[in-house]
């Protein structure tokens, strides 16, 4: 023990004496020195006395998707640090393919006596999805919120982002650079942000290239939120002699690029491409991707105040709160080449 706290009070830049006294509860050491030596001990390594761990407020669960796409961990990461940072413990159930469903890692996270969840992407954002699970949830007095996919049956916060502004934000920036044959790479229809997704895209080519709802729609492809998804579709797409195309997730953009290049195509010289999300590390693929933004910081936070005011008592608002995406440019995308262009 001589040896550790040799080592604690070196690494907190304290006394021994310092150490000792923290570790044994006594009075007397300031709040900021008592900090430094428990961050001393985590970053040594060593493990907290029992008296002196801090108690848990309570379990919150959050439910994602598969954590392939980063988008999702850097979501939970968000979550999970906002959630500990109220003294609440973050509960991470993933869904994977052939693993549990939705309703599964609901039960297991009330029979764990959760005080709330946080869900992402989830049943609620699939139109074709029975709602009543949600209903049955509140009828047990769990509080939860809905991040991305809204739906007026379900009586819960929802925080999303605004698909219809990121496709148009994504449409006028293409259109800017003279393309005219401009795709839609996005995931099934069924799903809530697809729709929405949809519709700024035929609200973007109407006002900046003059298409009707119809001409756009023909430039829509639906696939999977994966690198081959956005593979497959973008194939189809630069077969319809589309010069830019515009993805429904990072993922998909990165299959896109794969497509076009094994069409013969340079990117972004013969063929724009457009990401969604701003995944971590997306800046630096080749090309470094352009994408439209989520902003994950101020939805993880909103979700977590929206759960845990129910928790405490307060009842959030049945409503959704919409957040902003930002257009980031990168070298993805670039003029359109000479016969894409406009006359």
């Amino acid at each position: 023990m001589t040896a550790r706290l040799s080592d604690i009070a070196a690494q907190a830049g304290v006394s021994e004496a310092t150490v000792s006294r923290v570790l044994n509860g006594k009075p007397g050491v300031a709040s900021g020195t008592r900090e430094s030596v428990m961050a001393a001990l985590d970053v040594l390594g060593y493990e907290r006395p029992p008296k002196l761990r801090t108690r848990s407020a309570g379990l919150v669960g959050l439910i994602t998707p598969e954590l392939d796409n980063p988008i999702f961990p850097a979501l939970a990461q968000v979550i999970g640090q906002a959630l500990t940072r109220q003294g609440y413990t973050p509960v991470l159930a993933t869904q994977t393919p052939g693993g549990s469903t939705e309703d599964e890692l609901t039960e297991m996270l009330v029979e764990r006596s959760v005080s709330g969840i946080i869900y992402v992407s989830g049943l609620h954002a699939d139109t074709t999805a029975d709602t009543q699970r949600y209903d049955q949830l509140r009828g047990q007095g769990i509080p939860f919120v809905l991040v991305n996919g809204f739906s007026a049956q379900i009586k819960a916060p929802f925080v999303s982002t605004d698909d219809r502004a990121a496709t148009r934000l994504a449409v006028a920036h293409l259109a800017s650079l003279g393309h005219t044959r401009i795709g839609l790479a996005v995931g099934p229809r069924r799903f809530v942000p697809v729709q929405r997704k949809i519709e700024g895209f035929q609200a973007g080519m109407a006002e900046h290239l003059g298409l009707t709802s119809e001409q756009s729609e023909a430039l829509v492809q639906h696939s999977l939120y994966t690198m081959e998804g956005g593979q497959a579709a973008a194939t189809s797409l630069l077969a319809q002699g589309c010069t830019a195309i515009v993805c429904a997730s990072d993922m998909m953009a990165l299959g896109a690029i794969r497509a076009a290049r094994q069409a013969g195509h340079r990117v972004p010289q013969d063929v724009s491409v457009v990401g969604f999300d701003d995944s971590p590390l997306i800046a630096f693929t080749d090309p470094p991707l352009t994408t439209i933004r989520q902003p994950v910081q101020a939805m993880g936070q909103a979700a977590v105040r929206a759960v845990l005011e129910e928790i405490g008592g307060t009842p959030a608002p049945h409503t959704e709160f919409v957040f902003m995406p930002e257009l980031v440019v990168r070298g993805s995308t670039a003029a359109a080449p000479e016969t894409g262009r406009r006359a």
